[in-house]
């Protein structure tokens, strides 16, 4: 082991209290810091997504085995973040809609944890991702828009809205993923990241006239 290093183990149901804790102290933190939107991260391996996933989810006990049990963890941190962040304040989860390995979770397993979303009443949009839980994972083929159509699945088989990403970097596809439904939105972050200016350039190249703040009026020209 890496000097320093703790060797991994299964969370106590005391742990497990512990850290959902500590996911309503951050969505307090978030709340006060005057933040009106969080999404909790439960996909690429992170821990709620090792929860989920039977790849990592070894447990044999009320966290573990089938679906149902794996994701506990998922609606315990739910519910604990619900009790620091408001009910008209939107919340959303990301997923990982496919391991892309044998024996992982599926669309399938995701449109089902999806409708457990949704029956909630409290998670109002889907962030739909990809992979992460191995190294081993085999991604079929990376394209712009490849995730789009766990978007699209989860949107219309479990009845909740989504979040559409993956390699989206051109305004007339963002435009055309939601001119067709196939999702509610879609999430930039590597493009902006890339080029501050995407949201000008799409405004322009969609004919869409944004809304500028007035400091930025004249750069915006």
């Amino acid at each position: 082991m890496t000097p320093g290093a703790v060797d991994p183990h299964p969370l106590s149901a005391g742990e497990i209290e512990t850290i959902a804790g500590q996911f309503a102290a951050s969505a307090r933190m978030a709340r006060e810091a005057g933040f009106k939107l969080i999404e909790l991260h439960s996909a690429h391996g992170y821990l709620s997504h090792s929860f989920l996933s039977p790849i990592s989810n070894h447990r044999n006990d009320g966290y573990g085995g089938d679906l149902n049990g794996r994701m506990r963890f998922l609606m315990e941190t739910l519910d604990a973040i619900r009790t620091e962040w408001p009910g008209e304040l939107p919340l959303w989860v990301r997923l990982s809609c496919s391991d892309y390995m044998p024996g992982g979770l599926t669309i399938d397993d995701i449109v089902q944890v999806a409708k457990q979303l949704a029956a909630r009443g409290d998670v109002d949009l889907i962030d739909c991702s990809s992979g992460g839980i191995s190294l081993e994972q085999k991604i079929p083929s990376l394209h712009p828009g490849y995730q789009v159509p766990f978007a699209d699945a989860v949107k219309h088989r479990a009845g909740i809205a989504t979040g559409a990403v993956g390699m989206i970097t051109e305004p007339t596809h963002a435009a055309e993923i939601l001119a067709n439904g196939r999702a509610d939105v879609v999430l930039l972050a590597r493009a902006v990241l890339a080029d501050p200016g995407w949201p000008l350039r799409a405004a322009k190249a969609l004919g869409v006239k944004p809304e500028v703040p007035s400091q930025y009026l004249r750069a915006a020209l």
